[in-house]
Parts: structure tokens; sequence; C-alpha cells
């Protein structure tokens, strides 16, 4: 029978003053390392915050969310060729890995780790928030924490205790019916998609997000209010732009 915690589970927002314990911290990690990777080679790293002068120096680069600056713990997850490569030129073999395939490995590798973090922090009684912004600035949030050549930042999450996990809001997600395919992929005509999104729609708090947004629809809050074309296209180029600075070579 699958946990109940998956059905449970928040993002949390909002922290208490209880410090997250550096043990705890660095077993909750190695935890995450126990996570698949490509070839097992560990394409990740990351780099723990609780400094609050680095904090500070992070918190303009995620557009001064509340959660990094008070998050007791603030943890940038970087997609890392470095070290491999080292190992590589420390063992007479010649790295090989400035690609977007490699690339794509090790952000592979990066996602299953923080999220296997994710998972075992909010098990030991922490809360976590995804912040979605560490790609949109990568260079500015590499140069405050010192990344090398072949490192990425790719994934932030705030972290600590709930303050009051009750207020945060109640995971939304499609019914299972809209994600899973048996056998082939079964594509959506316009009924089924109205039917698998009504439900979303319905929802009060999005209903807000259309009325406060001016919006006739709420797929119109995320086309041109969240995520819009021109926003997309400009964080694309600031990233694959810093990837090539980075060494992977796109294109290729």
């Amino acid at each position: 029978m699958i946990n109940d915690y998956f059905k449970k589970r928040k993002t949390i927002r909002k922290y208490s003053q209880q410090p997250v314990d550096a043990e705890l911290l660095k077993q909750l990690i190695e935890a995450a390392s126990e996570a698949p990777t490509t070839g097992n080679m560990q394409l990740y790293s990351v780099v723990v915050t609780r400094d609050e002068e680095m904090k500070r120096q992070l918190a303009p680069h995620h557009y001064f969310q509340k959660m990094v600056l008070e998050a007791p713990v603030v943890l940038t997850f970087c997609a890392d060729f470095n070290r491999m490569d080292k190992w590589c030129e420390a063992s007479d073999a010649v790295p090989c890995y400035g690609n977007f395939q490699s690339f794509l490995s090790a952000m592979l590798d990066v996602t299953i780790f923080a999220q296997q973090f994710n998972t075992a922090a909010e098990m030991a009684g922490l809360g976590c928030c995804y912040i979605g912004t560490t790609t949109y600035n990568a260079p500015q949030i590499a140069e405050v924490l010192g990344l090398p050549s072949m490192v990425l930042p790719v994934i932030t999450l705030s972290v600590g205790y709930p303050a009051d996990a009750a207020s945060e809001p109640e995971v939304e997600r499609l019914p299972i019916e809209a994600i899973m395919h048996e056998e082939t992929y079964h594509d959506y005509d316009e009924a089924r998609i109205r039917e698998l999104y009504a439900p979303k729609e319905a929802l009060a708090v999005n209903q807000q997000y259309v009325t406060e947004n001016n919006k006739a629809t709420l797929a119109q809050v995320f086309t041109d209010v969240r995520y819009p074309k021109a926003n997309n296209e400009t964080y694309s180029k600031v990233f694959v732009d810093f990837m090539q600075a980075q060494g992977f070579k796109i294109p290729f």
C-alpha cells in the first residue's frame, strides 16, 4: 500500500525559527545521494547556504522571494561535470563531456537527487519549497556561489521546519487519467481537455488568479502573466549562453 505521505505532503513557504541541525542536513543529503544516477557518475553538487549575508546576496537573483531570506537553509543543486572532468584528467583519461547529451545526463541526475532530498527532508519533519528562478539568473547565482566551469545551478530548495503547515495551500494536481497512458500515447481532443482541466479551473484560488489578472481563462494566466513567451525566450537565451560560457557547447 502506498504511504499516504504523498497524498498529504505540501510545499512549505513559511518557516519557524527552529534551526536545522547540521548533522541532520548532512544525513539527508547523504540519503539523497543514494538516488539513481547516470552511469553511477553522480553528476551533481549541492551548495548549502545558511549565512544571512549569503542569503541576502542570493535574494535579488530569486526576485526577493521571501523563502530565500526566511528559511534557515537554502540549497542550490547544481549539474556538475567539473568533478568528473578533474577525475578523468587525474586518471589519464580525456574528458569529453562539454556537449548537450552530457548536460542532459547531469540535469537528470541533479533533478532526481534534489527530489530525493525533498522527500527525505519532508519525511524527517522538515518543509521544502522549490524556487523556480534558478535558471533565470544562473550566471549571477553562479557568481555568488563561486561555481567553476562545467557547473550549472539549476534547482533551489528552501528548507526549514514549518511555521504553520495548515495554512499552506493544498497540493493541486490533475487527475491520474490526464497523465497516464496505456501502451501508447492517447492524444486529447478539446472535449477531453476541458473535462480534465475543469476541476483545476473550478478551484477558488484559481478563479481568483483569473479575476485579479483580468483574464478570461486560467490558461491565459499562464500564457500571458506567469510564463509569457517573451520571458521564456529571454531566460532561454540567458541559460544557453551561460551553458556555453561554462563549457557546454550548445549547439554542438
